[in-house]
């Protein structure tokens, strides 16, 4: 029987970070499917030793694990596109290359996204090195949610908007100190995005057409796992969980080029209505 749920991991050019990524997924405790997409310039980030251990170890957990090449690189959001059709799971689970979760991570937001009964659940990835690095100012933008998510239309210069901050650098830390109460396991707050770590109810992502509309962009862009996310939490709501489990490794970007932001192009709107 095939999990209700699949982790898809696109990559370029990471192989000490992908397998990294496949390590912390190794150490969940929670069944699904894992799909890894690669564009790598040469070898497959997926060839080194250490991420074929890994993904040994998922398979012999009984975890699905396939590989696979996609090229000619058409940009981000048609990876993301070709990496969504490849799973039918209920659940789909888009991890960057770059992200460790820890143990646990994968079984709170599944049932975050089952119990809140919204379109995603997003771990924000917090980065370690600013751990000393306090910034009371971009925290007050948090606001738990009091029940189920409701749809929200973000949009640019408006105070949901400016939630952003609140993923800045160790600030999923902080919050948690701040928010998290002894014996709550996770703790649903409004957000504006999330980056890194993001579980999708398929149905709420395919309602809205997922990535489908990356033939209106060019191929360097970014900014699309920011515009599919609008448009699902317009549609079906969703949240960020507290504690987040999701640590950034900190290499460089792989997309220095920030100039065209896919919201910008393609407008936050789509075919569809409100739950």
């Amino acid at each position: 029987m095939n999990p209700d749920l699949d982790v898809l991991v696109p990559t370029r050019d990471r192989p000490v970070e992908l397998a990294t990524t496949l390590a912390g997924l190794a150490g969940q405790d929670h069944p699904f499917g894992v799909v890894v997409s690669d564009q790598s310039t040469g070898a497959a980030s997926y060839e080194t030793p250490p991420a074929q251990t890994m993904l040994r170890v998922l398979r012999a957990a009984g975890r699905p694990a396939r590989v696979g090449r996609h090229l000619p690189r058409r940009g981000l959001a048609e990876h993301r596109a070709a990496l969504l059709a490849r799973s039918t799971a209920r659940y789909a689970l888009f991890v960057d290359d770059d992200v460790w979760l820890e143990p646990g991570t994968v079984a709170r937001l599944h049932e975050a996204i089952v119990e809140l009964r919204c379109g995603l659940v997003g771990a924000p990835v917090q980065g370690l090195s600013y751990l000393d690095d306090h910034r009371p100012d971009e925290l007050m933008p948090f606001e738990r949610w009091r029940g189920r998510p409701e749809p929200e239309q973000i949009d640019p210069g408006t105070p949901e908007w400016q939630r952003f901050t609140l993923h800045n650098a160790a600030n999923p830390v902080h919050l948690a100190e701040r928010h998290v109460r002894p014996g709550e396991r996770w703790v649903p707050y409004k957000i504006a995005w999330v980056g890194g770590c993001v579980l999708y109810d398929r149905r709420e992502l395919d309602s809205v057409g997922g990535f489908g509309f990356w033939p209106l962009l060019p191929a360097r862009h970014c900014g699309e796992d920011v515009l599919v996310q609008q448009r699902v939490l317009a549609r079906a709501g969703g949240a960020g969980i507290l504690p987040s489990g999701a640590y950034h490794l900190e290499s460089p970007t792989t997309v220095p080029d920030r100039t065209v932001q896919a919201r910008d192009v393609v407008g936050a709107q789509f075919a569809g209505s409100p739950r």
